[in-house]
């Protein structure tokens, strides 16, 4: 049984995944919308399609006519953190305002409810993402993660897991192509739902240790200062293009751009 999604206002609207082939052929051809709806059409249509592809692929190599065909997969940003008023601006909600950042910059609607996660889709480039914020409480992430990556057989390569870290400065990040949850909480149960895989990357945002005896479960829910903040939004600046180069260049070029990459007080 196919799932469906539920709009963020809790509309009864339901929502697929595109099919991006089948758009960006539509859009190429400039074929209208009777293409998808007037079916007495279809025959010609096809028949159409199918001579100006044969015209249009004779001069073409076999080898990069077959790549022409293959549509991209889709990449999977995740964030991390707690649903609710009471979690917004708190440390251990860093992963779901970088995804903020990455729906805003890149004109991405976060506007569906979809495997227990607010749901966005769309493009960086040329490259289909879809963006999710999972809002089954840090604990369980793994649970939304999880059910998206196995409904829409996403490569482990191609998921990307942003959240806090509290081993790293306030504000720096780290990109890592794999390794183990570190005792956050949301990593390990995405780790679980994945049977125990660690093969996917992940950017943690640095949060810093907690200050004195204070304990770290209550340190990771505090808000953000002015200053924190302030330095915080230059990080997610610096995490939205380490995205961007990830996703259209590859890892090793995003990870060389964020160990590069000065925080603002560096900058100073």
């Amino acid at each position: 049984m196919k799932l469906g999604c539920v709009s963020s206002s809790l509309s009864s609207a339901i929502v697929g995944f595109p099919n991006y082939y089948i758009s960006s052929l539509a859009k190429k051809s400039l074929i209208s919308s009777d293409f998808y709806c007037n079916w007495r059409r279809m025959p010609r249509l096809l028949s159409s399609i199918s001579t100006t592809a044969s015209t249009s692929t004779a001069s073409v190599p076999a080898t990069v006519a077959t790549e022409a065909k293959q549509p991209k997969k889709p990449w999977l940003v995740v964030g991390l953190g707690n649903p609710g008023k009471k979690y917004n601006g708190t440390r251990h909600n860093v992963g779901f305002e970088m995804v903020d950042a990455i729906a805003e910059a890149e004109g991405i609607p976060m506007s569906t409810i979809c495997f227990k996660a607010l749901f966005g889709k769309g493009f960086i480039g040329n490259v289909p993402v879809m963006l999710a914020k999972p809002q089954t409480y840090m604990n369980v992430s793994g649970e939304s993660v999880g059910s998206i990556v196995s409904y829409y057989k996403i490569p482990l390569k191609q998921v990307l897991v942003i959240f806090d870290d509290l081993d790293l400065p306030f504000a720096k990040l780290r990109l890592l192509p794999k390794g183990g949850h570190g005792g956050h909480n949301g990593m390990r149960s995405i780790i679980d739902h994945f049977k125990g895989s660690r093969d996917f990357p992940r950017l943690r945002i640095g949060i810093g240790r907690p200050p004195g005896k204070m304990d770290a479960a209550s340190f990771v829910l505090r808000p953000f200062t002015k200053q924190e903040r302030e330095e915080l939004d230059f990080t997610f600046q610096n995490g939205l293009e380490a995205v961007r180069i990830l996703l259209l260049e590859g890892f090793d070029k995003s990870a060389t751009f964020v160990n590069s990459t000065k925080s603002l007080e560096q900058l100073g």
